[in-house]
């Protein structure tokens, strides 16, 4: 069967995860174009947000009738109880689709919690391709791609986050082991800043940010020169990579 058949041919029963663009743009430049076909032909969603869900399939393509949709959330205040129950739809034989807020879902993303319960009870999952900020922002970083670890947001505690510091720079030094990490856009500077006072001047920090948007910045330094150095990230979602 070639691409053709298979982007024609009606979607068998599976929980398809969709991409969503990681800043502003034309969709074409960041998502397959199967990708698109795919999306028509599902019906039922489980989102993390439902106005940026149906935003973003109008964005996909705008003959799609929202109306004839049918979305339930999934994010950090759903009760785990109610989540069984997301996939009736593929377990009466219907395709279903998972969207997260932008990247790839269930990559930090609640997204992964019905992902679960569907492998547990032998659901087919079928992922799509599309844009990571984490797998991205390591591509353009310089750093140890065949090693790494996502930390997710550090903690909020100082102490607490300065214990997880000295975590990264042991698997960095003993294993070779690049160390990545996010922060909410309003603290990145204050991140920069923090991660400058409290490493040692040798090791490289890359930051990544709007990744694959207009103002798309991937820049690597070591940390002595962040001490000195401009910026200014505080409008935008970037992500942070440490390596020796």
């Amino acid at each position: 069967m070639n691409s053709e058949q298979i982007d024609t041919a009606p979607l068998e029963p599976a929980l398809y995860l969709f991409p969503v663009p990681l800043s502003s743009g034309p969709t074409d430049l960041v998502l397959p174009e199967h990708n698109i076909r795919f999306l028509m032909q599902v019906k039922h969603f489980i989102v993390e947000n439902i106005r940026s869900a149906r935003r973003f399939i109008k964005l996909c393509d705008r003959s799609i009738d929202i109306n004839t949709l049918s979305f339930v959330e999934l994010n950090r205040h759903t009760n785990p109880l109610d989540i069984p129950s997301m996939l009736d739809p593929l377990t009466a034989g219907e395709p279903m689709g998972v969207i997260s807020e932008a990247g790839c879902p269930a990559i930090a993303d609640p997204g992964a919690d019905v992902v679960a319960l569907a492998q547990r009870k032998g659901l087919k999952v079928v992922p799509l391709v599309g844009p990571s900020s984490i797998l991205m922002g390591l591509m353009g970083s310089g750093f140890n791609g065949q090693s790494f670890a996502f930390a997710g947001y550090l903690p909020i505690d100082r102490d607490a986050r300065n214990a997880t510091l000295r975590t990264f720079r042991q698997r960095i030094e003993r294993e070779a082991q690049t160390q990545i990490f996010i922060e909410t856009p309003y603290r990145n500077n204050k991140l920069i800043a923090e991660l400058a006072e409290a490493l040692p001047s040798t090791l490289r920090l890359c930051v990544a940010a709007d990744i694959t948007g207009p103002t798309e910045s991937i820049i690597t330094r070591p940390i002595a020169d962040w001490r000195k150095a401009k910026y200014d990230y505080s409008k935008t979602p970037a992500i942070f990579l440490l390596y020796r």
